[in-house]
């Protein structure tokens, strides 16, 4: 078991340069691991091929506290270290919701909560209509977030069809979100996995599985003390 190691120590000190968002700090350091997870070892993409039709799409729905997403995106060289410095400043192209226009490497403008699952299920069926079996979409939802009712429309939809989407859920066992039988429940017709959203071997595992004709669905469980 690999929990949270060198690579994301590095990270820790990307994020605190992101400075200005500290109240979603805890959201941020929550997602770390399994950003860092997925840019590092399954997602198909590179700083040279944002813009290749054939490309993994990576698409972050939980939309506050995307200093994590920023970092690693730094470490992996979409674009400069520096620009961590500055944002929400009127000159950064980092806003405190990603911007698919100014920042390399992002998919879709987020930031209102309950669209980003929808946006996944449309980028999925879209790689599917024009034969790019291989490409992968993966989207990363926040727990609270699936009380918004466009979740529950997209999850019904993407089984209903069998699309091969993967969609993450961090789960920071809030005690307002104890829904009976747990978050995977509100996923029906997909294949569920629950993992300890810090052990680096278990996310790899998890997120390199995939359906070709069913949607699945990991709810990375993190300790609410650790954000």
């Amino acid at each position: 078991m690999t929990l949270t190691t060198a690579p994301t120590d590095h990270l820790q000190s990307l994020i605190r340069r992101v400075t200005g968002d500290a109240k979603h700090a805890p959201s941020a350091h929550s997602t770390l691991d399994v950003l860092w997870v997925l840019y590092d070892k399954v997602l198909k993409i590179r700083p040279d091929t944002v813009d290749d039709p054939g490309r993994d799409r990576f698409l972050l729905s939980k939309g506050h506290g995307p200093a994590a997403y920023y970092a690693v995106l730094a470490a992996k060289g979409f674009f400069p270290v520096d620009w961590l410095d500055g944002l929400g400043g009127w000159d950064s192209p980092l806003g405190h919701h990603p911007d698919r226009v100014l920042i390399p490497g992002v998919e879709v403008g987020t930031g209102s909560l309950g669209h980003g699952l929808g946006l996944a299920a449309g980028t999925a069926l879209g790689l599917r209509a024009q034969g790019y079996g291989d490409s992968r979409t993966f989207v990363l939802v926040g727990d609270a977030e699936l009380d918004e009712g466009s979740n529950h429309e997209a999850i019904a939809y993407a089984a209903a069809i069998g699309l091969p989407l993967t969609a993450i859920v961090i789960d920071n066992q809030s005690s307002t979100h104890g829904w009976p039988g747990g978050i995977a429940t509100r996923f029906p017709g997909w294949v569920a996995a629950v993992i300890n959203g810090r052990d680096h071997d278990e996310i790899e595992r998890a997120l390199r599985i995939r359906h070709q004709d069913r949607p699945n669905v990991i709810v990375a469980v993190v300790n609410s003390k650790r954000g």
